[in-house]
């Protein structure tokens, strides 16, 4: 269990910010990093060649050890589309072939593959909630012979709902069918293992539990899609082009491994020092010590919500750091507004109020969220 770390985050002691699965605050260390990195642009005499390349590997090796993955598989991006994207314009989808997604999901991992379902004649096959919240047996129930990939998250997005990858990853290989992560929601918060999982893309945007900046993220990218097609032809991402004196000397050759897929101002001077900076304290943490200590957190925020008689997945059922809370007949419609007024902050996703702790939440703050929602009952 990990101490409340409120001091590494700039958060007055007044406001309850539950709601990392919007988008998290940065670390005071990150927002230092930014400064500097401003500061450097402020002075471009001081960026060297060597500076696009070098920022960049850092923060590609340090997301590398967060999924257990090599460095050459990993691409820079700028969001989870544009990962998904990658996704579906290098995976083979056959006429009549099916791609599977869960209900509700989130539209960035939707309208690649409603895209290209329209461009195969493919079909897109919607995963319905189960009743016992279980996505896992639902999942593996909708993955037969012809299914082409199955394009799904760690948890809902909406609600925290869990999914079992590694049974998940079991059977798409067993099928023959191509596992496609959004991890936004869980990367940093639940321990992930590449080896085990096994996808063909696993993709995920820096600002959320990896408290990085927006605008900014990674695709892990399977060796078998390796000599596959990006969404842009950019000068970094082809061979050689270190030797600035040489960029002209145009070449049909690609970086090593999945650099080929990067998007173009990779380097990002700016915000690749925020991610690096936030990684590096997450990867000192440990992602299953922050798992561990957000359970217990979401654990008292159940056992508060089932204690006013609102409704929670099952613990089985739910991820360790996200929870959705819903109540019968609705919460109030301005539930937001009043909660802000509390300078307490959550969301509200589908039916549910979602709730996401991190390390600097205390009993203080959660005590407050639920005198408030006891105020709208």
């Amino acid at each position: 269990m990990i101490p409340n770390q409120r001091h590494l985050f700039d958060l007055p002691d007044d406001v309850a910010y539950l709601n990392v699965a919007y988008t998290a605050p940065l670390l005071r260390a990150a927002a230092d990093a930014g400064r500097v990195a401003i500061r450097a642009k402020e002075n471009p005499w001081t960026v060297t060649s060597n500076d696009f390349f070098r920022s960049v590997e850092t923060v590609r090796d340090l997301f590398a050890g967060l999924v257990g993955c090599h460095s050459d598989c990993v691409a820079i991006i700028p969001a989870v589309s544009y990962g998904i994207a990658l996704a579906a314009k290098n995976l083979p989808v056959q006429e009549g072939q099916s791609i599977v997604v869960l209900h509700d999901q989130f539209p960035s991992n939707v309208y690649s593959w409603r895209s290209l379902a329209s461009q195969k004649n493919a079909v897109i096959k919607i995963v319905p909630r189960p009743d016992d919240n279980d996505w896992t047996p639902a999942l593996l129930e909708s993955i037969k012979d012809n299914t082409a990939v199955v394009a799904v998250s760690n948890c809902h997005w909406t609600d925290g709902t869990l999914i079992d990858l590694e049974k998940i990853g079991e059977r798409c290989r067993s099928r023959g069918a191509a596992l496609v992560i959004d991890g936004i929601q869980s990367l940093g918060a639940l321990p992930f293992s590449v080896e085990r999982v096994q996808p063909d893309f696993l993709v995920a945007g820096a600002h959320k539990w990896l408290l990085g900046p927006y605008s900014y993220g990674f695709c892990y990218v399977d060796t078998k899609w390796h000599q596959g097609l990006g969404l842009e032809e950019n000068w970094m991402n082809r061979a050689n082009s270190e030797d600035f004196s040489r960029l002209v000397d145009y070449r049909e050759n690609y970086q090593k491994g999945a650099r080929r897929f990067d998007m173009g101002e990779s380097s990002n001077f700016i915000l690749s020092p925020i991610a690096a900076a936030a990684l590096k304290q997450i990867l000192d943490w440990g992602v299953e010590n922050i798992a561990e200590t957000l359970q217990a957190k979401t654990d008292a925020i159940a056992d508060r919500a089932k204690d006013m008689g609102l409704v929670v997945a099952p613990k089985h059922a739910r991820a360790p750091h996200l929870i959705g809370v819903s109540k019968p007949g609705g919460f109030h419609k301005e539930l937001l507004n009043l909660l802000a007024q509390e300078k307490i902050f959550v969301s509200v996703r589908g039916d549910s109020v979602r709730i996401a702790p991190h390390l600097y939440t205390s009993e203080e703050d959660i005590e407050r969220l639920f005198s408030a929602l006891q105020q709208t009952i």
